[in-house]
């Protein structure tokens, strides 16, 4: 049960910084209905956009525009809401700010109105955070993702997750609390079967949140390879313009460069590296090391290699210096002068992609193989919007899953299975905020902006 809100009313202004058509000023609280009264002489009906003037102590008008009252219970926080909607002029809406301080609300907190419908049970967390991730969408998948989550497809899949777990959990606690019960779960099958069918089903979750996780915060790939192979080209190539410089020189790129771009609302985060060799240059030493930290931080990596001139023991040594448990593309740069088919290849060692960065040959299909195993696939992917602790829960409950079943099998330990699916159950419900820790909101709602 979410605990109730503070007591206090609180304001801020809604919309951006800066000028436009329209600005809003929003409250929510117990006080809603006097600072109203104060302010525009009434409280306006509920759920109807009334046209009011705004008005200062003395009785002159601050500003037109129209009130909106939504009473408790049915309201974005569950609490008594005024919306001011007046003219978008940032003077005029500090003024009417001012005001709602005078009349005794305070200034919200970033998220706090979001954060009191959590609090309130108008929403639960992963559908709060989808309120911030729909308002940072940097694209249209992104956008709907974070929709779908907002309605709650994220929520529904942990809960049904949870349904299950709490299930098998209450029968293995019933087995031992009652040994006598004609109830034998070590050797009936059902724990088993159960547990087997609950770690496929956080599996399929786990998978579909990644997908999400990847339209939150993108894809990063780290572009790697030997001085000269092409790397700063194919930065250029995904950019669309020469952000990284091009010469013939080896170790022309000696810091990491940087581009934001989409793959049909892919986020991408590309990051080009100095060349890979040993370097008496100080300035290229210090950036083939940052090159190595960037490559621990990969997604994925992208080998460029010259075609042209292949050096089957120096790849191999590239390979070696590659961080472990990093997937890695190989893409053959110039094969306009080696004369290999553009396009993919499956190898032994995984995908790699023959191209041409002079005359754009096989680039889009390592456009396509970058969506396909990021698992975007256009318009429609993506079930939900997911962040990296939500992938930090659904693993943290598949491994106690996974103990559970351990301890099952190996060591009939029905006490030991009760409490790896209490864990279980924890780590899910930290998704939906069942569990969660004042610091964790605050961390959460402190990400949001100021009036949302």
């Amino acid at each position: 049960m979410n605990a109730p809100a503070t007591g206090d009313t609180i304001t801020a202004i809604a919309t951006p910084p800066g000028r436009g058509g329209v600005g809003i000023v929003r409250l929510s609280g117990p006080d809603v209905a006097t600072i109203a009264t104060a302010l525009l002489g009434a409280l306006p009906p509920p759920r109807q956009a009334h046209l009011s003037t705004f008005r200062d102590a003395e009785g002159e008008a601050l500003d037109v525009g129209l009130a909106l009252h939504f009473p408790a219970p049915a309201s974005f926080t569950g609490e008594d809401v005024l919306e001011l909607h007046g003219h978008g002029g940032p003077v005029v809406l500090d003024r009417v700010l001012t005001r709602t301080l005078e009349l005794g609300a305070r200034l919200a907190r970033p998220g706090e109105f979001s954060e009191r419908a959590f609090l309130n049970g108008k929403l639960d967390l992963a559908q709060a955070e989808a309120i911030a991730d729909l308002i940072e969408s940097g694209s249209e998948a992104a956008a709907r993702a974070a929709l779908r989550s907002l309605q709650g497809a994220f929520s529904m899949r942990v809960d049904a997750l949870l349904e299950r777990l709490i299930a098998l959990r209450t029968y293995v606690e019933a087995a031992i609390d009652f040994p006598d019960e004609e109830i034998d779960f070590l050797s009936d099958g059902h724990v088993a079967l159960g547990l087997a069918e609950l770690a496929g089903e956080i599996d399929a979750v786990h998978a579909a949140a990644e997908r999400g996780r990847r339209l939150h915060d993108g894809l990063s790939v780290v572009i790697a390879g030997p001085p000269n192979a092409g790397k700063s080209s194919l930065l250029n190539r995904f950019a669309g313009q020469d952000s990284a410089i091009v010469t013939d020189v080896p170790g022309t790129t000696r810091d990491l460069l940087r581009e934001y771009v989409q793959l049909d609302g892919l986020p991408l985060h590309l990051v080009d590296t100095a060349g890979l060799r040993d370097s008496d240059d100080t300035v290229e030493r210090e950036g083939i090391r940052r090159a190595h930290q960037a490559l621990a931080q990969a997604d994925r990596v992208l080998l460029v290699l010259d075609d042209a001139s292949p050096d089957p023991h120096a790849e191999e040594v590239l390979r070696a210096a590659l961080p472990d448990g990093v997937p890695v593309t190989v893409v053959r740069n110039k094969i306009d002068l080696s004369g290999r088919q553009a396009g993919p290849e499956e190898g032994e060692r995984g995908t790699e992609i023959g191209l041409s960065l002079r005359t754009g040959d096989g680039f889009e299909a390592l456009r396509d193989h970058l969506k396909e195993v990021s698992g975007y696939s256009g318009r429609e992917s993506g079930d939900f919007m997911a962040r990296r602790r939500h992938l930090d829960a659904l693993a943290r409950a598949d491994a106690a899953v996974a103990r559970a079943r351990e301890q099952l099998i190996e060591n009939a330990a029905g006490e030991l299975v009760a409490e790896e699916l209490r864990l279980a159950q924890q780590a899910l419900g930290e998704i939906t905020g069942e569990f969660t820790s004042d610091d964790l909101l605050g961390r959460i709602f402190g990400e949001f902006c100021i009036g949302k």
